[in-house]
């Protein structure tokens, strides 16, 4: 497909692309399932009930300790005996797994999680890393190139035919603060592709998570999936012009650049 263009240029200096994990000790950490089975932390189906659609959680809070991945595990399938989509982003982070395994742990738990969900999203390197699926070195592979993904995609369904949808941005870096931006989806056998836009980023961190915020919202509201697709790309976008990984992005600048328009502010 023939992609579309659009600039955004935030009047800020750009913040390197290095992150640095502090989760030592994080309250989260200890918990585990058999801590929640007298339902005084977690009441799974207390929680479910009230007619919950979607749950979703992540390899970072996987990557806690060795047994939040249990919890999560618990979580998607009580949520999926309720009747709620379950979807994971896989987050593969080397510093966090570092210190509960290294990356063959990480492997084996992360394709446990898998196996209990219905939705990934995961770049290149999170499928290569997080789940073993082969594909190109990703240290030389830079370039916006959906075809690959796709390939990694139908190697993932082989091995995990539970997944209904896989979701990932595709990112081309020239320097720190010039990105190309686009994203790709695959639902149920269907291939759903982005425009492409040029980012003067500011902070990188967190456009991952706004797409995948954008893309759910498009899906829980009834939007169309190429709708659903383009509100994801679109909030994770504009989540690399704001500092820090929160955004400041209203539904209507979102829906404003899903639809073809400009990063300006919508008055």
């Amino acid at each position: 497909m023939t992609a579309s263009v659009v600039q955004i240029s935030p009047p800020y200096i750009a913040i390197a692309a290095r992150a640095f994990v502090r989760r030592l000790s994080s309250t989260i950490a200890p918990m585990r399932p058999e801590l929640c089975s007298n339902r005084a932390i977690f009441d799974w189906s207390a929680i479910f009930k009230p007619g919950v659609r979607w749950f979703h959680s992540g390899g970072i809070f996987a990557a806690l300790s060795t047994t939040t991945a249990e919890l999560i595990i618990e979580a998607m399938k009580a949520a999926q005996a309720h009747g709620a989509i379950t979807s994971f982003d896989l987050n593969y982070r080397a510093k966090l797994w570092a210190s509960v395994g290294g990356p063959t742990q990480a492997q084996n738990v992360l394709r446990r999680i898998v196996n209990n969900v219905d939705a990934i999203i995961g770049n290149e390197e999170d499928l290569q890393k997080g789940l073993g699926i082969a594909g190109p070195e990703v240290a030389h592979k830079d370039k916006l190139d959906p075809d690959t993904f796709f390939m990694m995609i139908d190697r993932v369904v082989e091995q995990h035919p539970n997944i209904k949808m896989v979701a990932t941005t595709l990112r081309e870096v020239h320097s720190t603060n010039r990105h190309d931006w686009a994203a790709v989806l695959w639902l149920d056998g269907q291939r759903y592709v982005s425009p492409t836009i040029s980012l003067d980023v500011l902070d990188r961190i967190g456009g991952g998570d706004g797409f995948a915020s954008g893309l759910l919202y498009g899906l829980l509201t009834g939007r169309p999936t190429d709708e659903s697709l383009r509100l994801g790309w679109a909030h994770g976008a504009l989540l690399t012009t704001f500092p820090g990984d929160v955004t400041m992005a209203t539904r209507a600048d979102v829906e404003a650049l899903a639809k073809g328009g400009t990063a300006r502010v919508q008055r």
